[in-house]
């Protein structure tokens, strides 16, 4: 029986430093590869010499500007975002400068990011809820640098919003779910994805992800600029169309998988459920599963994370006891940070991961609700922080 996955024809390609790609059953394939040679041959140059300083993207005089704004979280752009302002970085030519807007406070290096300018507005946290004022930001950052286009991640957490009221506020040209862009157009998938339309470059682009590869060859020049918005004095001009109720906390437990920030997962190395499970209490966490620990019966269906469970997108994800099956990594491939506890150093799983600690899971589960039993000790009987060597020997116990 063949087994092999239809390639869809018309897939979109992925915008990258080389030029644009395709990768069809393995192999790798350029679009526009004379447009790229030059790109191709700077980067096996760079390549060549090892972990040498990358260059500047430009030091030319600017005479043009592309806008990229994004939401921060914890002081950090997304994957998402990333993309978004690599994409202004590679079609960007040697006259044009790229302007980052970030909404929240952002501590990550926007040089290497590929921003050759920084505007941060710390004021815009993202538990609050401000689209007004968002509103009024982005068009008085446009209206200081005029930029060509603006550029926004397509996405449910605030960024795609707000490009879309600026677009319709400013009646600005604007494409959508962007799966495909250059210098001259952008595409965007339509007919159940079977087809694509494609236009010229409009003011406003809200691209979707995955369709350009956030690794540059270059860096941009990362000046953080002091630009200082008003939104008091913008609300006293306008009547406030939009209140913020607030959050409403609930038990990390009744988040829906592809919803939680935070993660922790059980494999075939946890034995100990309701440990596992007070665990995730202590820490906040939503609880997920690998497919062999939910067929064993240790937890529902629901909880199944992979390629026929949830995918999920954490900013933290915990594995304990999970070797890494193909299917579970494809599960978490847009988790931000990737914990792993296993004992198998060799695991699939450690080469995804940000950090693996080699332990046996349901020893180290043991030794964490211990650990977070004496801390909260420590802090209803202060007598017990003159005996700091008993948290430690809980830990590595």
């Amino acid at each position: 029986m063949n087994t092999l996955k239809r390639i869809d024809p018309r897939r979109p390609f992925t915008v990258t430093a080389q030029g644009r790609r395709r990768i069809t059953l393995g192999v790798v394939g350029e679009v526009g590869a004379a447009d790229a040679g030059n790109a191709s041959r700077a980067d096996a140059r760079h390549a060549a010499h090892g972990e040498q300083p990358k260059p500047r993207r430009t030091t030319a005089t600017p005479h043009h500007v592309l806008l990229v704004a994004a939401h921060a979280d914890r002081g950090a752009l997304d994957e998402h975002a990333r993309q978004t302002l690599a994409a202004a970085a590679l079609i960007a030519d040697a006259r044009t400068e790229v302007v980052l807007l970030v909404f929240g406070e952002f501590t990550g290096d926007a040089a290497a990011l590929g921003a050759d300018k920084l505007i941060e507005l710390p004021m815009f946290d993202r538990r609050t809820y401000a689209p007004d004022d968002e509103l009024n930001a982005l068009a008085a950052c446009v209206a200081a640098y005029a930029p060509a286009h603006v550029f926004l991640p397509d996405n449910a957490t605030g960024d795609g919003e707000l490009g879309r009221r600026y677009a319709a506020a400013a009646d600005a040209s604007v494409a959508t779910h962007v799966v495909e862009i250059d210098a001259t157009h952008v595409s965007t998938q339509i007919r159940a994805n079977t087809a694509r339309a494609s236009r010229a470059l409009p003011e406003v682009v809200l691209l979707a992800p995955h369709a350009v590869d956030p690794k540059l060859p270059f860096v941009g020049a990362g000046e953080r600029v002091a630009w200082r918005f008003d939104g008091d004095a913008e609300a006293a001009n306008a009547q406030r169309a939009i209140r913020d109720l607030g959050i409403d906390e609930i038990d990390a437990a009744q988040v829906a998988l592809e919803e939680a920030d935070f993660i922790v997962s059980a494999g075939n190395g946890v034995s100990d459920v309701p440990a596992f499970e007070r665990l995730a209490t202590t820490l906040g966490a939503a609880i997920g599963a690998s497919r062999v620990a939910v067929d064993d019966g240790k937890f529902t269906r629901d909880k199944q994370i992979g390629a026929t469970g949830k995918t999920v997108e954490a900013s933290v994800y915990i594995a304990f006891g999970i070797s890494g099956a193909v299917q579970h990594l494809q599960g978490i491939k847009d988790c931000r940070h990737v914990i792993a506890v296993n004992l198998d150093a060799s695991a699939p799983i450690a080469k995804r991961a940000d950090l693996t600690v080699i332990a046996d899971a349901q020893e180290t589960i043991a030794a964490l609700n211990q650990a977070a039993a004496a801390a909260r000790g420590a802090r209803a009987t202060p007598a017990t922080l003159s005996q700091p060597g008993k948290l430690a020997e809980g830990v590595l116990a």
